[in-house]
């Protein structure tokens, strides 16, 4: 055994070790959980607690967690005169964990290196995949599989759905915007959850030219389609980071328009320069009584009648979807959506071939498809193709703009744009030197921006609002290399 790495986590006060340790003749990486041990007497009375304290929660409110802690730290302060507040801290969070929470699991939840927790049930210990390591086997399993329907159970209710015999199969998300997928036996062999869990911290494209899953040269291709509001569908499979490339490019939107974002569950996240005008919608599933369901399709032909200039929309899953989606192009909106789709080409045979089958006319409106990948084997996301959508009598066609090169991890640019420079020549009146000029400009403020480390998102957000006020200043001040600092 061999330990490859040992940091803290914390979650409501309590305290754990994290190892990720290289066993030998096990393939992957074990990931061990160091929680404080309780003694008898200490268990007996948490046992007691929960008893005393279970009556008040129906009548805790909105701010059940606060004043949860709250109540949990007086009545341990009573029992435990003398005891060090930061110990009481640590028994009140225990006490939350168990009756409020999701138990051990909520360690693993604050740590923020991993992205998916997956319980197979009660005979196998908990997987996790973490960002640096993948996939890996912990140290805690459950005692039974009750336990794991209990815990499916209690994320149902709290996000409004159901599990049970009739209803083995849950989708839904925790308060925190994670999705949780869910199976009960016989539908899977053993009851099983499986958690995603989101960056805390959204990406910028900052943070993905800092990463190499995409180049400056192409940020700021996105960026200078963000700004002259062409269409943009971003694609890839499953944990490819389809979302997050979309929410990072939307930080590049300017302060001075209005915003819809339809979703499933709630996962776009803009900086506090946009939410003045942003109108956040989610869709909703029926009731038991098959009453009061609210899909995507019914959002975005809402949102068509809420004045927007931008519609963010999180993923186009069907025929219907898709042709409302670019119903809103053609009606001069500027949207932004996702799709599975491993290529570009991909792209266009899912929505010109059935079940989809877009006309070619309505396809023209979309400008850029932007492709995202997700290398297992090295755990790195990179944006494999960007390709402008070309008409050409009647059929639809690609134009590849740069491409990901496996070998030497690079990105190459692959053909000049047509249709972005006729767009833009069209709209702005800028000639394609100005073109190339402008998004030259943005590449050294993007660079400049990494450089000075202002990558999280609201403070690229400050940064987008004075740039659509005064752009020369920020480039200049770019080129010179001031401190950002001084500008935010």
């Amino acid at each position: 055994m061999a330990i490859l790495e040992t940091y803290k986590v914390t979650a409501d006060s309590v305290p754990a070790t994290i190892s990720i340790v290289s066993v030998s003749l096990q393939l992957v990486p074990q990931y061990e959980i160091i929680m404080p041990e309780l003694d008898k007497g200490t268990e007996a009375l948490l046992n007691h607690l929960s008893e005393e304290l279970s009556p008040k929660i129906p009548l805790m409110g909105s701010m059940q967690k606060e004043t949860f802690l709250k109540e949990a730290m007086e009545a341990l302060t009573r029992r435990l005169p003398g005891q060090k507040e930061s110990e009481i801290k640590i028994l009140a969070g225990m006490l939350l964990h168990r009756m409020l929470g999701l138990g051990f699991l909520e360690i693993l939840m604050k740590d923020n290196w991993l992205e998916e927790i997956s319980i197979n049930g009660s005979k196998q210990p908990i997987s996790v995949y973490h960002k640096k390591y993948g996939w890996c086997k912990t140290t805690k399993t459950f005692g039974s599989e009750e336990e794991i329907y209990n815990i499916a159970s209690q994320i149902g209710r709290k996000a409004g759905r159901e599990i049970n015999s009739l209803q083995p199969i849950m989708d839904a998300h925790l308060e925190t915007g994670d999705r949780v997928a869910a199976t009960l036996f016989p539908v899977s062999q053993e009851n099983t959850i499986t958690i995603r869990r989101f960056a805390r911290n959204p990406w910028t494209p900052v943070h993905f030219i800092e990463a190499k899953t995409l180049s400056p040269e192409i940020a700021s291709l996105l960026w200078q389609a963000m700004q002259y509001e062409l269409n943009i569908l971003i694609a890839g499979g499953t944990a490819s980071g389809k979302t997050s490339m979309l929410n990072s490019i939307c930080s590049f939107l300017p302060a001075s328009q209005r915003i819809i974002s339809i979703e499933d569950t709630r996962e776009i996240r803009l900086p506090n320069e946009l939410v003045w005008n942003w109108i956040p919608l989610s869709s909703r599933n029926r009731n038991p009584e098959g009453m009061g369901e609210v899909t995507m399709l019914d959002l975005m032909v809402a949102s068509l009648r809420m004045r927007p200039d931008r519609i963010i929309v999180g993923e186009i899953r069907r025929k219907r979807q898709a042709e409302s989606l670019f119903e809103a192009m053609h009606t001069g909106h500027s949207v932004y959506a996702t799709m599975h789709a491993d290529t570009a080409e991909q792209v266009r045979r899912r929505l010109t071939e059935p079940p989809m089958a877009i006309p070619s006319a309505e396809l023209e409106a979309l400008h850029l498809v932007v492709v995202q990948y997700r290398d297992r084997r090295k755990g790195v996301r990179r944006v494999l193709e960007v390709a402008e959508v070309l008409g050409n009598e009647g059929k639809i066609e690609l134009n590849h703009l740069y491409r990901w090169r496996a070998r030497g991890d690079s990105f190459e640019k692959v053909n000049e744009s047509i249709r972005i420079q006729e767009e833009l020549n069209l709209h702005t009146g800028m000639t394609p030197k100005e073109i190339e000029e402008d998004r030259r400009q943005k590449q050294v403020i993007l660079q400049w921006m990494a450089a000075n480390n202002v990558k999280e998102i609201d403070d690229v957000g400050r940064l987008m609002r004075i740039y659509y006020k005064d752009p020369l200043s920020i480039y200049q001040a770019a080129e010179k290399k001031k401190k950002i600092k001084d500008i935010l």
